[in-house]
């Protein structure tokens, strides 16, 4: 491999992803998750030339759950950031972690250092520090042909984000885990300080079984001795799971409860959705508790009360959070997108209750009498039950809006995850999808059949990629405010679906070149 930049990083880098006809067998078999994956995962990182308890010195705080992990986990690194100290250097943290995963735009979106992605200068420094360490092992095991010399994307992006904090100095890292818990490839962390279970709900169903005590047992399973554990508040059937596998851990595991100061709206939440305020409640919790473990005496405790005295650096911590193409809206010309990835049945309910208020508090601003202007959905689910998907996200918002007697959207426009006409950015290739269905526009079509059949009213329509629905859109509202007195209407547009989507209508966006 000659060039050492980040384009050859990211290439290099997508080799490793698992292409769709694998994926495919691993659903229709339903052997679920690899019992394997946790001794496989310590192997790897042996021949890079770590121990288990080497990441003990990130001082980790683990994140599990089903919704809104990487919302809690960035509420969690906004307020610890606000007690670094560019003064006191005996003061902890000095650097702060944070893996996530997926990423919208950029793969080093997922390996982040006091809240900002790394550069792809340091990507591509760490990403190959790693490959060649895996090289050099293969070649001293003499390792057969037929066998991996590198572990699977997630495993090697989970590793390089590891061997990155480390070589960084970080000494707090927040990281979120892909799927489930117990099998993760994250789950080789020994001692977090704190471990933490979002709100769970039915997903990955294959992986982690079809029911809410199959899946909290797989999340519990980041939950380790000596560490505290807390969660979100959950459905009974939940809880007894997870106490269950706490008491296994000599654990009590602390429910959280929705934080007064966010239940009055006397904090302004940097993610503004309603459903924000039980991630960030989590959020408050688990920070004290860290911040407590680090030394912090000063910050209260959150085992006495979930409800602390919130500190003013929490305060900023939680107003001054960002987190792209999650409840996000971004304002142009004429246009308000409107951007969230919603891709379970619960989340996508949730994305249309989130919508359906800012229908609400978009009318209530609106001049009374006036049509009302077009409301357009971009849509897609490549590789989930996407019609089942659809379905929710209408229910959702039809029965929020105007006592359900109000079509949701005057246009449905449902697209692949295809960023460009020209084809895909490197950073947003997938190779987890039907690369025919695709090309055929399959998913989209039943989609549209779907819509069509749910709301006669609509004008749907497919597009092969995100830059011709983002074109499209635009000249729906150039149409509309041409026509009477409409120049400062704004036409409300939801994205939503797949995060693959979102993250390339944010590049779409970002770059302009659908302008």
């Amino acid at each position: 491999m000659e060039r050492r930049d980040y384009a050859a990083a990211v290439a290099a880098l997508n080799t490793l992803q698992s292409n769709f006809s694998i994926v495919d067998a691993i659903r229709k078999s339903g052997k679920g998750m690899n019992k394997q994956a946790i001794p496989e995962m310590i192997e790897w990182c042996r021949r890079v030339g770590y121990e288990p308890s080497d990441f003990d010195r990130l001082r980790p705080i683990h994140v599990a759950g089903t919704k809104g992990k990487g919302s809690t986990s960035a509420f969690i690194s906004s307020i610890l950031s606000q007690y670094l100290s560019p003064t006191q250097v005996d003061t902890k943290p000095t650097k702060i972690g944070l893996y996530t995963s997926p990423h919208l735009r950029f793969v080093r979106e997922r390996i982040q250092i006091n809240n900002e992605p790394i550069s792809e200068e340091k990507f591509a420094k760490y990403f190959f520090e790693v490959w060649d360490r895996l090289e050099a092992a293969a070649r001293a095991s003499d390792t057969p042909p037929d066998q991996p010399t590198k572990p699977v994307y997630f495993r090697y992006l989970t590793l390089m984000a590891l061997h990155t904090y480390l070589q960084e100095g970080v000494d707090t890292a927040v990281i979120e885990c892909g799927i489930g818990g117990e099998y993760d490839s994250t789950n080789i962390l020994t001692r977090p300080t704190v471990t933490v279970v979002t709100s769970l709900g039915i997903d990955h169903v294959v992986m982690l079984g079809s029911t809410l005590p199959e899946i909290a047992w797989h999340k519990a399973g980041i939950f380790k001795t000596g560490s505290l554990a807390f969660t979100a508040p959950q459905k009974q059937q939940a809880i007894a799971v997870l106490q269950e596998r706490a008491a296994e851990k000599a654990l009590s595991i602390h429910v959280v409860s929705l934080h007064p100061a966010l239940a009055n709206d006397d904090v302004k939440l940097g993610l503004s959705a309603s459903f924000q305020k039980v991630n960030a409640s989590l959020a408050i919790a688990v920070a004290a508790a860290h911040l407590r473990a680090l030394g912090h005496t000063s910050v209260p405790d959150p085992i006495v009360s979930s409800s602390i005295d919130l500190p003013p650096e929490f305060i900023r911590g939680l107003e001054q959070v960002r987190w792209p193409g999650r409840c996000e809206v971004r304002r142009e010309k004429n246009v308000a997108w409107h951007i969230d990835g919603g891709h379970t049945l619960e989340s996508i309910e949730v994305t249309g209750t989130w919508f359906a208020e800012r229908i609400t508090s978009n009318s209530s601003v609106s001049t009374s009498g006036k049509e009302i202007p077009p409301r357009i959905l971009i849509f897609n689910q490549q590789t989930r039950d996407a019609n089942e998907l659809a379905r929710a996200l209408y229910s959702a918002l039809q029965s929020a809006i105007n006592s359900g007697k109000e079509a949701p959207f005057s246009h449905a426009i449902f697209t692949t995850n295809q960023t460009f006409d020209a084809g895909y950015k490197p950073d947003l290739l997938s190779m987890n999808t039907n690369k025919e269905e695709v090309d055929a526009l399959a998913v989209q079509r039943a989609l549209a059949k779907t819509w069509s059949d749910i709301d006669p009213t609509a004008d749907v329509s497919v597009l092969k990629t995100i830059e011709e629905a983002i074109r499209e859109v635009r000249a729906i509202a150039g149409n509309y405010v041409k026509n009477g007195e409409r120049g400062n209407d704004e036409v409300m547009v939801l994205i939503t679906g797949s995060l693959h989507l979102v993250g390339g209508a944010l590049e779409v966006l970002e770059t302009g070149d659908a302008h």
